[in-house]
């Protein structure tokens, strides 16, 4: 076997083509492959997929391929067009096995930054196969554009939502997750109640129907609420008990940075109020060992918190009477961020008590939008809002993207 033959099926050209000859240049690094057509083939019609003769050829073509030991390859070849009897009669250009349409790259060399590009930011693998990350985006954009077109959600019942920014005090984007499924299903530019009717368009195109969702877990943003309600007007709505808690927090929060302007011994003990006593660590613990039982507005708005913390656990034939009790012993309290706290439970009531029917909430999107933060943080922010939606569905999405096919 002649090296032209070994690299022509190490390249898997498919039928028709040939391996003419190879230049190696070891002061470029590069290695040139040119492959042209064998005398007499045929080859699909790119249009009926029928078998058809050879009219034409175009011009040479390049194509990046995977690296030959520490040297770049590429590939060299003129696409035929064919002359079709079963068509429109006029020549057109076929598709190369190697190749995708319209790609500078060979489809083994995207399978492999793919891969790359999953475990690490696309600035890093540009610099490790020696491409600009321009050239690679598009790429990636593609694969997780035809990944999503594949999808279905038409059993998608429950859902959780919320936002996240490309760059602080920046475009934000809503991520809407499956929480049964646990993966981001659609994300939407901007955070308002205009990104419920993306998610819905969005939802319709893959198989699903406004009418299938159940559920929503979100926070109690006036504009999520708004918007789900509009657009999924047969769904409740639970509000996520984990920005229900952030809440309350921030009341303790702020009722402790007020009040120690009178009482110095508040200072740096934010955490020892906000944080769950079992996270704690020793320091923590005997602060708030010796402030919680003083006659201070934070020491009752923490026991305010605690009150609350036990709310979840109840039964749900118990919660309803705990909520309205704990809503009276807040509004009694005379803590204004505490009244101020209650008359915001009040109002979303039944969207809090919901959650004892559904018992979602929206820790596994905290989780995934600590990912993404990382994976933000990894790459020094996203050029583009396209970027970032794209390298949320690569993150968190569970897109199969082939890539495994792709060097078969």
């Amino acid at each position: 076997m002649t090296e032209n033959e070994l690299l022509q099926m190490a390249l898997n050209l498919g039928p028709g083509w040939k391996v003419d000859h190879v230049e190696f240049n070891p002061d470029d690094k590069e290695l040139h492959i040119y492959a042209s057509t064998v005398k007499g083939s045929k080859f699909e019609c790119s249009t009926c997929g029928n078998p058809a003769r050879i009219y034409d050829h175009g011009r040479e073509r390049t194509w990046r391929h995977l690296n030959f030991f520490q040297y770049q390859a590429y590939l060299h070849a003129r696409l035929p067009r064919t002359d079709c009897p079963e068509c429109d009669g006029s020549a057109k250009t076929i598709k190369p096995n190697w190749a995708r349409e319209r790609s500078g790259f060979s489809v083994y060399f995207e399978a492999f930054v793919i891969l790359l590009m999953k475990a690490m930011p696309v600035k890093k693998v540009a610099n490790l196969v020696g491409e600009h990350d321009t050239t690679l985006w598009p790429i990636l954009h593609h694969y997780v554009n035809e990944a999503r077109e594949r999808e279905d959600y038409s059993s998608v019942k429950q859902v959780g939502f919320d936002e996240t920014s490309r760059k602080r005090g920046h475009e934000y984007v809503s991520i809407f997750m499956d929480l049964e499924e646990r993966k981001v299903i659609s994300v939407t530019e901007g955070k308002d109640q205009h990104t419920l009717k993306g998610f819905k368009h969005d939802l319709m195109v893959h198989g699903g129907h406004p009418d299938n969702i159940k559920e929503f877990s979100i926070d109690m943003s006036p504009a999520f609420i708004k918007g789900a309600e509009e657009q999924f007007p047969k769904a409740s709505l639970t509000f996520d008990k984990f920005h229900v808690m952030k809440m309350i927090n921030e009341a303790v929060d702020e009722t402790r940075r007020k009040e120690q302007k009178d009482h110095p011994e508040l200072k740096n003990s934010r955490y020892a109020w906000i944080k769950n006593e079992d996270n704690l660590n020793t320091k923590q613990k005997e602060t708030l060992l010796k402030l919680k039982d003083q006659d201070l507005k934070t020491a009752k708005a923490y026991q305010l918190k605690v009150a609350f913390q036990r709310f979840w656990q109840k039964d749900v034939s118990e919660a309803e009477a705990y909520l309205d009790e704990w809503l009276s012993w807040a509004r009694r309290s005379q803590i204004p961020d505490m009244v101020k706290v209650a008359k915001s439970v009040h109002k979303h009531r039944g969207g809090i008590l919901q959650w004892f029917k559904s018992r979602i909430n929206n820790g596994i999107l905290e989780a995934t939008n600590g990912l993404i933060q990382a994976a933000k943080r990894q790459a020094r922010g996203y050029r583009s809002t396209k970027n970032l939606i794209t390298m949320i569905y690569l993150i968190a999405g569970g897109l199969n993207l082939r890539v495994t096919e792709l060097s078969e």
